[in-house]
């Protein structure tokens, strides 16, 4: 793929997800690892969530103490392995653009020390969550507005608070800032671009929605209409399409935050990136320059 930039502020929706999933192809082994290693296993624990807790509830009937344990840990995998995932999909792409050697034992030597700017940013947006469902809950007990108005208005700002949040994401692996600076250089990069970020959010989070009433609906509360090999046959293509979805939806937020640099003229000097890329890999030379764009190729 070799897009100057004036092709790249031009992408529509249809362009960055073809641009997108045509990224594996350049390191197939690497990406392959990463999904069955890391988006896998967060897939499966989204679609799995259901099948195992719905059952313990309706027999327990309550909140235990079992129960609340199981779902800390269950948030606290989900945490995990989102960040994990998102660190690796974006240090391979940025890898694969500044043509630095790709393979699955970097891209995992580099996630710790990645790790470190993305759980600062994940911080900052929870606390922009707290405080936006606090002003939400606030409204909602006044009754100011009706509620269809109230849901239109939580559905959009939750969905553009999720873009800004994803796109602080890659801001925090590929530049030298993270937390409420990176969620800051994400709201200037998302000008000119918010609506279009809002859709393919939009679009990410009703597929992942339908994918995951439609698991409820056939395999856990499909008992008594459903076999059990039907069920296992509909739940492992129901993981993998969920699989699928997010890893073309972080390709996609790796892929958006180029374009969003190249709209607002924002240049990438490509020896600067790959020296920063190189500081998670032990091979730290000072940025010589801002971070900034000339082309996107890989």
């Amino acid at each position: 793929m070799d897009l100057a930039p004036e092709e790249l502020q031009h992408l529509s929706i249809k362009g960055i997800l073809r641009e997108s999933t045509s990224i594996p192809k350049y390191s197939p082994k690497t990406f392959g690892l990463v999904t069955l290693t890391l988006i896998f296993p967060l897939s499966f624990a989204i679609l799995a969530h259901s099948l195992f807790t719905q059952p313990i509830v309706a027999q327990l009937n309550q909140w235990t103490f079992f129960v609340v344990v199981f779902n800390f840990c269950y948030l606290a995998f989900l945490f995990a392995f989102s960040l994990l995932s998102t660190a690796a999909v974006v240090f391979t792409v940025a890898s694969l653009y500044t043509s630095k050697p790709v393979s699955f034992t970097s891209t995992i030597s580099a996630i710790p020390l990645v790790l470190n700017p993305l759980f600062v940013t994940f911080i900052w947006v929870c606390l922009l969550m707290l405080t936006y469902y606090t002003v939400f809950l606030i409204f909602l007990g006044l009754a100011f507005f009706s509620s269809l108005v109230i849901s239109v208005l939580f559905l959009g700002v939750h969905v553009y608070m999720t873009a800004l949040w994803h796109l602080a994401s890659v801001v925090s692996v590929l530049e030298p800032v993270y937390g409420f600076a990176a969620m800051k250089k994400s709201y200037d990069l998302l000008k000119g671009k918010t609506f279009m970020a809002c859709a393919v959010v939009f679009i990410y989070l009703a597929l992942c929605g339908f994918v995951s009433e439609v698991f409820g609906k056939v395999v856990v509360r499909g008992g008594e209409d459903h076999g059990v090999f039907a069920r296992i046959v509909a739940g492992g293509f129901l993981v993998g399409v969920l699989v699928v979805v997010n890893l073309v939806g972080l390709l996609v937020q790796s892929v958006f935050y180029y374009v969003c640099k190249s709209f607002h003229h924002q240049e990438i000097d490509k020896s600067a990136l790959h020296d920063h890329l190189g500081g998670y890999l032990g091979e730290y030379v000072p940025l010589k320059s801002s971070i900034q764009m000339e082309h996107f190729d890989i």
